[in-house]
């Protein structure tokens, strides 16, 4: 029997390559800013145009997509990636780069519907969970390699340069590709309200997840430049927290199809609080990079947990929209997350990022304990099957394994 991902290699390649030329841009472009002297809120308004325009273009990019067609739409938004990238390099100047943020948050929406769409129209019913996992490894491997372009030594320009060059490839398999263009589905409408009615922990639970990794991305770098990491530590830092989230998101899943998952969320919040406060105070590069480890398994591990918490509650008709608006719940606290995590780094200074998530993570575990007090578990036997998911488009929601929508 032929591999699915075999069919769909191009495909995965163009976001390998992508994600490995664009996803340590959050990471240079704050570590460029502080060394600059830009204060922390600066940073944090910069960080959150990112996820403000990823917002925008999950919800705009559909409507282009099916007037251009797939290819157009994708070269089209590479390109203009790609050149972003470039001006980043010209002019560093806090409000231009912001603007550019925003800019390349709607672009890589535009490349996320782009590709989910076309593999979701790959899958079917037998092939939809290899390929999921397939592209998941594709955008945090990528993700995690980029980060070691930050030391790339040959000026300041290289690693702008080198980025731009990488986005630009990205392009080729894609535009090389023989895979038709599927169509675009609008999902059934499904309200935030609904959502919060039918599952209030599993609504809040990615929200806090939003606010936690927006606030990291836009921010993690500043905490290590502050800490005393070279850009080489820097790169190894965000790196080991997402290798750690990639590590523990399967064993946490499974432990949670096993019990109530309400517990294993708890524990999660309870263990993001600690580890977050330990890493507020902690010193040496060591402890540092074991505890972020840590940090990123628990953090990565809540939006798949909540996300099967939801749809435990809801019917399967509900859970396609309904992970729709868990996705753009999530981007909504990436969003404010930079926000009000640099504000707290002002106040508090460096140790302020993770004394922000650790806040977080007591405040979630509160509201767990609780729901867990005002509401019945769901019996072992109707829960849903916990699948690890990408945080990116509400198209990715129809590359779950329960979806049929492309069959």
């Amino acid at each position: 029997m032929r591999n699915p991902v075999i069919d769909i290699r191009g495909l995965l390649f163009a976001v390998l390559v992508l994600m490995t030329g664009n996803g340590f841009m959050p990471t240079l472009l704050a570590v460029r800013l502080e060394g600059a002297g830009a204060a922390a809120p600066l940073i944090g308004v910069m960080a959150s145009a990112y996820f403000l325009g990823l917002v925008v273009g999950s919800i705009r990019m559909p409507r282009l997509v099916r007037e251009v067609g797939h290819i157009r739409l994708f070269a089209t938004v590479v390109t203009v990636l790609s050149a972003s990238t470039l001006i980043y390099a010209l002019w560093q100047n806090v409000a231009l780069w912001t603007m550019l943020r925003l800019v390349d948050g709607m672009c890589v929406a535009g490349v996320f519907i782009c590709i989910e769409s076309w593999l979701n129209h790959r899958a079917d019913a037998t092939t939809r969970g290899s390929i999921l996992a397939a592209y998941m490894i594709a955008v945090y491997a990528g993700q995690a390699a980029g980060q070691f372009l930050l030391k790339l030594e040959g000026g300041p320009m290289l690693p702008f340069i080198v980025s731009s060059v990488l986005v630009s490839l990205s392009a080729v398999p894609v535009l090389l590709t023989k895979i038709s263009g599927p169509p675009i589905h609008e999902p059934v409408p499904f309200s935030i309200f609904a959502l919060y009615r039918a599952s209030p922990l599993g609504t809040v639970g990615v929200a806090i997840t939003g606010l936690v990794l927006g606030a990291f991305y836009g921010l993690g770098a500043v905490f290590a430049r502050r800490s005393g990491f070279s850009f080489t530590d820097v790169a190894l830092f965000v790196s080991v927290v997402i290798a750690g989230g990639v590590a523990l998101q399967w064993p946490l899943g499974r432990l949670s199809d096993r019990f109530d998952r309400r517990l294993v969320i708890t524990f999660v919040l309870a263990g993001l609080a600690v580890v977050s406060v330990l890493l507020a105070f902690a010193s040496g590069r060591l402890p540092v990079l074991a505890l972020s480890g840590l940090f990123g398994g628990l953090a990565f591990s809540l939006y798949p947990l909540c996300v099967a918490h939801a749809n435990d509650r809801l019917t399967v008709e509900e859970q396609l929209s309904a992970s729709s608006v868990l996705i753009l719940a999530y981007s909504a606290g990436a969003a404010a997350g930079p926000l009000l995590g640099s504000a707290v780094i002002a106040g508090l200074g460096a140790g302020g990022l993770f004394l922000f998530t650790g806040a977080l993570g007591a405040g979630g575990l509160a509201f767990a304990l609780w729901r867990m007090a005002r509401a019945e578990a769901v019996p072992e036997d109707e829960q849903q099957p916990y699948q690890i998911l990408p945080r990116t488009t509400p198209v990715a929601s129809a590359l779950e394994p329960a979806s049929e929508t492309s069959d």
